[in-house]
């Protein structure tokens, strides 16, 4: 008898047997090992400016990053990304039916400067597919500018040819999660799509849309300014935010009271509610 209490068996000073605690650490080992060489693969895998990938494309620029895992990519030679775009993981872009065709003297997809394509976005390009400068897309996004006919009553539609048209996403548009770009898209510049909208058409500048099929939901006059008007009393100035950022978890709390008071009394669905706020 120990004078600080019983004393543990020889080969338990937890409680467990010596072989059950080597087994654990032996696991937790293996663990950290393939965090720590996934991170490697991740980083080393990385398409930039600085890896031979680079070559492969039409232009890839300065900053720009496609992380690994990549999805399908082909095309390259008529793929454009800009400066400091960032394109999350298992990101599918693609120029043509397959890899290996000749497409012709022109870039096909053309992705702006300063972007960010949230994880699992698949755009799909056969004709031409521009999207602006500062496009911010939530994950699974699709995009594209072909889509098969169904006008031969006789044929599969499957087997039918398809058509293209073209699709054009204007500077500082933010695209929510899951939404879906169809030929013939012309988005403005600043326009906030929906998650889960399926969009088809022209739609100005400075709107916000959703649905299936997508309408406006809110636009901005220059006269009127934003109808329905935006809320007047915001939920704290930007000072304010800045200083809860700081504190950490605590501020984060602070942040998710004052929300839910917020949303305590009871008041129509905001359209702007059903925006997707999850990013690359």
């Amino acid at each position: 008898m120990s004078p600080n209490g019983p004393s543990r068996p020889l080969g338990r000073s937890d409680g467990r047997p010596l072989a059950a605690r080597a087994r654990l650490r032996a696991r937790q080992g293996v663990h950290g090992a393939v965090h720590r060489a996934w991170e490697w693969i991740q980083r080393h895998g990385e398409i930039t400016p600085e890896t031979p990938g680079r070559r492969r494309f039409a232009y890839l620029g300065e900053g720009a990053c496609i992380a690994f895992p990549v999805g399908a990519i082909y095309g390259e030679p008529w793929i454009s990304i800009g400066d400091h775009t960032l394109v999350g993981t298992h990101v599918t872009i693609s120029a043509g039916f397959v890899p290996g065709l000749d497409l012709g003297p022109d870039v096909i997809v053309r992705i702006g400067g300063s972007c960010s394509l949230g994880r699992g976005t698949h755009i799909v390009g056969h004709q031409s597919i521009e999207i602006g400068d500062d496009v911010f897309t939530g994950p699974n996004v699709y995009i594209t500018d072909q889509n098969h006919t169904y006008g031969d009553l006789d044929v599969p539609i499957g087997r039918q040819w398809p058509e293209n048209n073209p699709v054009v996403i204007g500077d500082g548009c933010w695209i929510g999660t899951g939404a879906i770009i169809l030929p013939g898209t012309r988005l403005g510049r600043n326009v906030a799509v929906a998650g889960g909208a399926v969009v088809r058409g022209e739609f100005p500048d400075h709107a916000v849309i959703g649905g299936v099929p997508a309408k406006v939901l809110r636009s901005h006059d220059a006269e009127h300014g934003w109808r329905p008007p935006l809320r007047a009393d915001p939920l704290m100035s930007l000072d304010e935010l800045a200083a809860l950022s700081v504190d950490g978890l605590e501020g984060l709390q602070i942040l998710q009271d004052k929300l839910r008071e917020q949303r305590r009394p009871a008041a129509p669905a905001r359209d702007e509610g059903v925006l997707s706020e999850e990013a690359g």
